[in-house]
């Protein structure tokens, strides 16, 4: 595993705002975890945020990421990880569009794409 993969996934890193070609790239397909290829989000719930990293309404399944609280900065967030190998992906916000209105904001780093 890359470095920078590493960094994101284990140890909770952030890549780069706009350091993904990622943030653009809204073909048809599937995004997995880069750890364990657990399949995460469906590219039809992705949508450009404008934050830099890529942004989905809701993952696959329900169950297919975890969230907890992370009070690491000034405010609390809830950080969303892998439900199969607990890979930290980013954080979920209450920011979306309708009709969840919640944006997914992952590290570009932290997945796969699958076509």
């Amino acid at each position: 595993m890359p470095s920078d993969v590493h960094d994101v996934t284990r140890h909770a890193g952030t890549e780069r705002p706009f350091s993904s070609p990622m943030c653009a790239h809204f073909e048809p397909g599937f995004y997995a975890c880069a750890c364990c290829d657990t399949m995460l989000f469906d590219a039809t719930q992705k949508f450009d945020s404008g934050t830099g990293w890529p942004s989905f309404t809701q993952p696959l399944e329900p169950n297919a990421v975890a969230y907890f609280s992370d009070g690491s900065l000034s405010s609390v967030r809830i950080e969303i990880t892998c439900s199969t190998c607990d890979a930290h992906l980013g954080h979920i916000f209450p920011d979306g569009p309708a009709p969840s209105k919640l944006r997914y904001c992952v590290n570009a780093l932290s997945l796969k794409r699958i076509a």
